[in-house]
């Protein structure tokens, strides 16, 4: 990355409208993300995080508005094209093979392989090996690569589908209700998981409605209502309770 990237932030988001029939879904919203830093998204259901998301992953496109990549303009058309800049994505129902092993979950669509004519042979040992190594990295203990991904937890699966995202080479992570659904304990590992990227210089966007894990981790959260940016407010700047009376809209900005 260049010295000019280093000093913008990873994804600039301006005047952001998206409209779907005569329902507008997002109010000329401004979103953006520094490095090396967790950013909450936060709202209600139906606030309009989870669009502005899929505007940013190439799901959908906005109706009017622009986004800056690495200071860089940028169209994102589809989610491959997301993923090319960089942006890594980790949605609730996580994408992952209940069948397949971790390791095959881990290199899932990036695959080694030994070519002998038109046959090619999957490097079962070396992702193995590689799938550990990667996961010990990011603090990430497994008992075995080839374990099924079906046999764990909620919690060990998002570790998976994290540490994925940091291995190769994510320059952004989304989050989608990581803890969502699970149990306290498997809750304070994927927090531990999020600082733990954070501190390898990965920015990551939390979208939540958990008002206890945005006051806990995030260094700014972004709050949308009713498809308007409330405002951006840093750590320390609200209460757990003011937080929850603006995404309520009980308090105004």
């Amino acid at each position: 990355m260049n010295t000019s990237a280093k000093n913008c932030p990873v994804v600039e988001m301006k005047n952001i409208v998206k409209r779907f029939g005569t329902i507008t879904a997002l109010k000329n919203v401004d979103f953006k993300i520094d490095q090396a830093q967790v950013m909450a998204l936060v709202g209600d259901n139906g606030a309009g995080k989870s669009t502005l998301i899929k505007i940013l992953t190439g799901i959908y496109p906005p109706n009017s508005g622009e986004i800056y990549f690495e200071g860089k303009l940028v169209q994102i058309n589809s989610p491959r094209e997301a993923r090319d800049l960089g942006i890594e994505t980790c949605y609730q129902d996580l994408a992952l093979v209940n069948l397949m092993s971790i390791s095959r979950n881990f290199f899932l669509g990036r695959e080694l392989v030994h070519q002998f004519g038109p046959i090619n042979w999957l490097k079962i040992g070396e992702m193995s090996a590689l799938t550990r190594s990667a996961l010990a990295d990011v603090g990430i203990q497994i008992h075995s690569p080839n374990d099924r991904v079906g046999s764990l937890s909620g919690g060990e699966r998002q570790s998976i589908a994290i540490g994925r995202a940091v291995h190769f080479g994510a320059k952004l992570l989304i989050l989608d209700e990581p803890t969502s659904a699970l149990s306290v304990a498997e809750t304070r590992k994927v927090l531990k998981y999020i600082e733990n990227a954070k501190v390898r210089g990965l920015p990551v966007i939390f979208i939540t409605h958990n008002v206890h894990h945005v006051y806990l981790m995030a260094d700014a959260y972004t709050i949308i209502r009713h498809g308007e940016k409330v405002g951006t407010y840093c750590r320390g700047e609200l209460s757990e309770n003011d937080i929850a009376d603006l995404i309520t809209g009980q308090r105004e900005k």
